[in-house]
């Protein structure tokens, strides 16, 4: 029997987009914010939408932080989404926050020039820089849809696995181990997107 795919729920946005997506994949999804279903979890996506403080208060709260490090540790898949692909790293400018430091680095405000518009919201292309599982089956520069004001800024070049250019270059996608992110939204990218997440849910890390 196929896997079940656990999302985490920590009251940041709506989670229905991705969990119909896991489901228009072809495999069941379980939504939870219990941190043991979370630790025994078989493959882990953890979106988000809102800003770093809030998030992070309501993930220490429910007592997130500490099941997510220990399914990290574990070496089991785990995929980042857009406010989720942010609060893996170590500390976010937004709100001045220590996050989860699952991959070192920091998150940053998006810099452009006076009069361009942040949030950066629409589609954008994503350059892949890195090979990775998840871009299997897929060409660099395909456009995906985003919806933010902050971006990842990792530590390390090499887990920057994606690009992109809006006004100035920012990390689009993260990998490290068995974990990945993305700054876009895979669930809302149409087919693109979902073979981004159907990548993720056959990704043996």
């Amino acid at each position: 029997m196929a896997e079940t795919i656990t999302i985490v729920d920590y009251h940041a946005g709506n989670l229905t987009s991705v969990r119909l997506a896991v489901e228009k994949l072809g495999r069941a999804a379980l939504v939870t914010s219990e941190p043991e279903q979370v630790r025994a979890a078989e493959r882990l996506i953890f979106p988000g939408v809102g800003a770093a403080q809030a998030a992070m208060d309501t993930i220490t709260g429910l007592g997130l932080d500490g099941a997510i490090a220990d399914y990290a540790a574990a070496g089991r898949p785990m995929l980042g989404i857009c406010l989720g692909a942010q609060i893996i790293l170590d500390f976010s400018e937004e709100g001045d926050v220590d996050c989860l430091g699952l991959i070192p680095g920091r998150v940053e405000r998006l810099e452009v020039p006076a009069g361009v518009k942040v949030p950066h919201m629409g589609w954008n292309e994503v350059a892949f820089e890195q090979p990775h599982p998840l871009w299997d089956g897929l060409e660099s520069g395909l456009q995906f849809f985003f919806v933010h004001s902050y971006a990842p800024a990792p530590a390390a070049p090499s887990a920057a696995i994606g690009m992109t250019d809006y006004h100035g270059q920012f990390a689009s996608a993260l990998a490290q181990e068995n974990v990945a992110a993305t700054q876009f939204h895979p669930e809302r990218s149409g087919r693109v997107g979902l073979k981004v997440l159907g990548n993720f849910l056959s990704w043996d890390p």
